[in-house]
């Protein structure tokens, strides 16, 4: 609403309505093609598809509503590439893979993504924004898998660091591929979006916003352990109830946030970012 913009639908509802833009992300969805995380040893248990299909699954699209020039067509759009990589770097933890085999799939990701912004700026994207990831080290499914009784593993709002610093890494490596396309296409606005200073906003400004400072890191949606959290028994289990107010809690499942602390995201990114686009709300 603060950008001016309406929700957008999912792209395979095709009774939905389009006028504002289509929604090409599927849930569980890698950076990386699946062939090639299995070649390491990670499987993607939600869905095959990754950025690359979904990449495909709108030019496609384009293609069958551009009658002349897609180009001038989308010359006013706003494009929206990722947030993505978060859940090729959980799969890999989840599954066993060391902080270290993790951290060496940050290149490929980030290739990857500066892939697809190459990808749709030849397609005639003109505005875009790139997410950053959230800080993995706060959420409760990586607490509670990595939980540690070394209080130095911990940060000031009880995240693991080691984890953490992951998000920062590919953060930092993906502003720099940012600045790389920039570079080659100085008339397209390509803007990062700083998902994981917004997070740590919260964190920092709990109470004011609030949220419950003693359940930030727990799940509003779960069972048992010290986060609400338990693998064999998520949210949406026989037994698992979702807390009284969801809107008190940042995270609502363990992987995903709530809706209050998306909000707070979005209107975090609104406010950075808007400005830079050009855009008329």
């Amino acid at each position: 609403a603060a950008s001016g913009l309406a929700f957008i639908n999912p792209y395979k509802n095709r009774e939905a309505e389009f006028k504002n833009g289509d929604n090409f992300a599927t849930a569980g969805a890698t950076a990386l093609p699946t062939q090639f995380l299995q070649s390491k040893n990670i499987s993607s248990p939600i869905t095959t598809t990754s950025l690359d299909v979904q990449l495909d699954l709108m030019f496609t699209h384009f293609n069958s509503i551009c009658l002349t020039d897609c180009i001038q067509l989308l010359k006013n759009s706003l494009f929206m590439v990722g947030e993505i990589g978060m859940n090729d770097y959980s799969y890999a933890l989840l599954q066993g893979k060391s902080i270290q085999d993790t951290t060496s799939l940050v290149s490929d990701v980030v290739y990857a993504i500066q892939k697809a912004i190459n990808r749709v700026i030849e397609f005639g994207a003109v505005r875009i924004v790139v997410p950053g990831i959230l800080p993995l080290g706060c959420l409760p499914a990586l607490l509670t898998r990595f939980e540690t009784k070394d209080p130095k593993s911990y940060d000031k709002f009880q995240c693991l660091n080691y984890l953490n610093n992951l998000s920062q890494y590919h953060n930092s490596e993906l502003q720099k591929a940012i600045q790389e396309v920039k570079k080659q296409n100085p008339n397209v606005a390509i803007l990062y979006g700083d998902y994981y200073n917004a997070y740590t906003a919260i964190l920092r400004n709990a109470s004011h916003l609030k949220f419950d400072v003693k359940n930030l890191q727990k799940a509003c949606c779960g069972i048992g352990g010290a986060y609400n959290y338990k693998s064999n028994q998520t949210c949406g289990a026989r037994g698992v109830h979702a807390c009284a107010q969801p809107s008190s809690y940042v995270s609502w499942d363990g992987i995903n946030l709530t809706e209050e602390a998306y909000a707070n995201i979005a209107q975090s990114l609104v406010a950075d970012i808007l400005p830079k686009l050009n855009c008329k709300p």
